[in-house]
């Protein structure tokens, strides 16, 4: 086995199902760039991927939004 494949940690049964589904649709151009990104990467799991990506995004963003106490102009003073 070669050094560099990660290897795929598996979900507890105690995880709860994914029964919802997202669906977007993307123009050629879009797909060829995913589809490229994935073979470059030697990603296999597209649907992994994409929620990670996703989510990652987002939870990003809502920890770059949580109010705080001060707005930032006051706390580079």
């Amino acid at each position: 086995m070669s050094n560099n494949v990660k290897k795929r940690v598996k979900v507890p049964s105690s995880a709860p199902k994914r029964r919802q589904r997202m669906v977007c649709l993307m123009s050629e151009e879009e797909v060829r760039i995913v589809e490229g990104y994935l073979k470059r990467y030697r990603i296999t799991n597209k649907a992994r991927w994409l929620r990670e990506t996703v989510l990652s995004f987002i939870y990003q963003q809502m920890e770059e939004d949580y109010p705080t106490l001060f707005d930032e102009h006051d706390m580079r003073r």
